[in-house]
């Protein structure tokens, strides 16, 4: 009897992976980059091209919304043409857009090219995080996600700081100027060095990568003679996966699921008025501190230390609190230490629901407490000329982004738990919700501003919020109903599938 030998999940060296996997850092930076590289300049944009802040907004509201619906169809062809391809093609569409932009002659071409930038970068983090599933098994993952995570992190912050110095001393086309070096790098880095990783395509990486797949480093066989080594001699290139036209519409199979409709409704409220928060900082603090776009890009700080601590705190808690569900469930249903209770396969009884969202209650009082107070700390000149005032108002945005991000991760993840089939899909649609809220509130909220004024405007989006708070209440008390229902309906629809094949 011949013993069966276990295949390698990757035959990559750990160096090898590691380029990789610094390389699809690099370009996963890119969303934030371009965020939070412009928000300081915006002031000066509207006053070079005569037109107001609002119309300024705009240009972020087809960012937004182009963000929102392009992982619709890139991940989808990622997942077949591969994601090198993507990578490429997306990355020239970037190019393209940053060299157009870096003249933008008038308004308009500000406005469409803003969108078209946000097309070549919008799927890079999903990408970049299915390349590191495709080169390192699961249990080997832990520190590539944490640079990976890592260097998106340094950007958030480092990106308006960056955006306002270049702006305070040189014109705003020199920040696309930058953003068109940095984006021809990545691009070169990507054509040189990366190869194909999507599995089935590229295998283990033993089957043999031709055309676009095949990083051109490897043609010349001089750096690239060690991965030439992987090889399989016996091994043939793969056909290309067709593309399976399913998945780009799957992602809104889950706009017909009640529970998850609502938790959708609630975090993309709150992501979308922490969105009209941020936006409006530019206006806001200028127009109150007389800030130049130097230390308007500091002021973005707190924001972005914000989102850094709300993210990490709650994926942290939610871990916790998932392995203390699970302990307990176990002990009320006498199962042995043996039994493990997957998240992707949970018993219809287990109180996902409760175990999500238990820490809500005090995330949402918090996030409403400081948006509802944020407006009046820059409303009344006689604090505002305080020495040192400035910091409140600068603190309450580092609550309301921590709170609001923290939100948005306790209902991406319930979202996730509720839709284990395809954890894709789920992020996806949950991204174009957001987006599109975003957008529709930034278009808004200089208006908001100026006809409400500052206080009462923030004092709304806190009674919003407030108006929305039955929406988790009632998947508190019913989604677990909800969750058995479709699991139900699951295990029917796959049932004759099974016997046929018995």
């Amino acid at each position: 009897m011949v013993a069966r030998v276990e295949e390698v999940y990757n035959v990559f060296s750990k160096k090898e992976r590691w380029m990789s996997v610094i390389i699809v850092g690099i370009a996963g930076v890119f969303p934030a980059l371009t965020f939070n590289f412009f928000l300081p300049a915006m002031g000066k944009i509207a006053t070079d091209f005569s037109v107001s802040l609002e119309a300024i907004h705009l240009t972020i509201t087809a960012y937004l919304i182009v963000q929102g619906v392009t992982p619709i169809i890139t991940g989808p062809l990622a997942d077949s043409l591969g994601r090198r391809s993507v990578y490429i093609y997306s990355f020239l569409l970037y190019v393209i857009s940053s060299v157009v932009l870096s003249f933008s002659p008038n308004y308009p071409v500000l406005l469409v090219f803003r969108g078209l930038q946000a097309a070549g970068v919008a799927s890079t983090v999903s990408i970049g995080c299915a390349v590191i599933q495709d080169l390192t098994p699961m249990c080997q993952r832990d520190s590539f996600y944490s640079f990976y995570q890592g260097i998106r992190n340094v950007t958030l912050v480092l990106a308006p700081v960056c955006g306002g110095l270049n702006s305070n001393w040189a014109n705003f086309r020199c920040l696309f100027v930058i953003l068109f070096g940095a984006a021809l790098s990545t691009l070169a880095a990507i054509l040189l060095f990366l190869p194909e990783t999507l599995r089935s395509i590229a295998g283990n990486g033993t089957v043999p990568l031709t055309g676009i797949h095949q990083p051109w480093i490897w043609r010349c066989g001089i750096f690239g003679k060690p991965a030439h080594m992987h090889l399989d001699e016996m091994a043939v290139p793969r056909q290309r996966p067709k593309v399976d036209y399913n998945k780009f519409t799957e992602p809104f199979h889950l706009l017909r699921e009640t529970d998850i409709i609502l938790s959708l409704a609630f975090s993309s409220v709150i992501y979308a008025i922490w969105m009209m928060v941020t936006v409006s900082t530019t206006g806001l603090f200028q127009a109150t501190f007389g800030l130049k776009e130097a230390l308007i890009g500091l002021v973005f700080v707190p924001n972005a230390l914000g989102t850094i601590a709300g993210s990490t705190l709650i994926g942290n808690l939610l871990t916790q609190d998932f392995l203390t569900a699970c302990s307990i469930y176990q002990k009320t249903h006498s199962l042995p230490p043996t039994v493990v209770i997957s998240r992707h396969s949970l018993p219809a009884d287990f109180p996902l629901e409760h175990t999500r969202l238990i820490r809500l209650p005090g995330l949402v009082v918090i996030f409403t407490i400081a948006l509802s107070f944020y407006g009046f700390t820059l409303s009344y000149p006689s604090l505002t000329t305080l020495g040192g005032w400035i910091a409140i108002p600068l603190l309450l945005q580092f609550l309301m982004s921590a709170m609001a991000h923290a939100i948005c991760g306790v209902h991406q993840t319930l979202i996730t738990d509720l839709w284990p089939s395809n954890g894709a899909a789920a992020a996806t649609i949950s991204n174009l919700v957001k987006c599109l809220l975003a957008g529709v509130g930034v278009a808004v909220v200089q208006k908001m501003l100026e006809s409400v004024l500052i206080g009462p405007t923030f004092l709304a989006l806190g009674l919003v919020v407030l108006v929305l708070v039955p929406l988790p209440i009632v998947q508190w008390y019913w989604g677990c109903g909800w969750r058995q229902v479709r699991d139900a309906k699951r295990s029917h629809s796959t049932a004759p599938h099974q016997s046929e094949k018995t």
